[in-house]
């Protein structure tokens, strides 16, 4: 007689607040992983990243623009976020999306959505600016274009949207993303935000998506 695995309700509930996908397809990840939630979380991310390859290519020119207010009204964000299809953009969990990212904008502050957002020349100017320190530092010279590069990554990882981590885990926006297009069937992409704080000046780069 085989045994059949007994899914708690609370680690699929678990499991899906965590990754965002659907109740069965959490009790399905946790089945095929035996109950194992960090292998259940792995199945579910790759078969996300799977799904979302899949959809990248695809027209997403529906959506809404949201916004985010900060307590003391002394901080707001607007972002504009866009799926396939209205019937998406009015749902739950694509609104709640929406609403994640631009309270990510408002605490994070980023400067451009996507690391193909940034302009070659701002590339080019914090290379030199790296390498500059990296001599004054005194680092060796056959080290400098790693060092320069580790540099300039964990910047493009400060300032571009889609690199930056969620809140306090081993997860990235781009990856929540990824989630929810798994979750709901579609193309989901970041087109811009705009970030005001009172008294800040703009940035000289900008948000916007190419």
């Amino acid at each position: 007689m085989t045994n059949t695995l007994m899914i708690k309700p609370e680690d699929v509930k678990r499991l899906r607040d965590q990754t965002g996908a659907g109740i069965m397809d959490c009790k399905r990840a946790l089945e095929a992983s035996e109950g194992d939630y960090e292998r259940a979380a792995l199945f579910l991310r790759e078969q996300g990243l799977s799904t979302a390859a899949k959809k990248a290519g695809r027209a997403a020119l529906e959506g809404i623009v949201t916004s985010y207010i900060h307590h003391g009204s002394r901080l707001g964000v607007l972002l504009e976020l866009n799926c396939e299809t209205d019937f998406v953009a009015r749902t739950d969990d694509f609104q709640q999306l929406a609403r994640e990212i631009a309270m990510q904008v408002a605490g994070m502050a980023p400067l451009y959505v996507s690391r193909e957002d940034v302009p070659g020349e701002v590339i080019d100017e914090r290379r030199r600016r790296f390498a500059e320190e990296a001599e004054a530092a005194g680092r060796p010279a056959d080290r400098m274009p790693m060092i320069v590069e580790g540099k300039l990554n964990k910047w493009l990882e400060s300032v571009c949207l889609l690199d930056q981590p969620y809140r306090d885990t081993d997860r990235k926006i781009a990856d929540l993303i990824t989630e929810k297009v798994a979750l709901l069937g579609e193309n989901i992409k970041v087109a811009r935000f705009a970030r005001m704080g009172v008294g800040e000046s703009m940035p000289p780069e900008t948000g916007e998506a190419a």
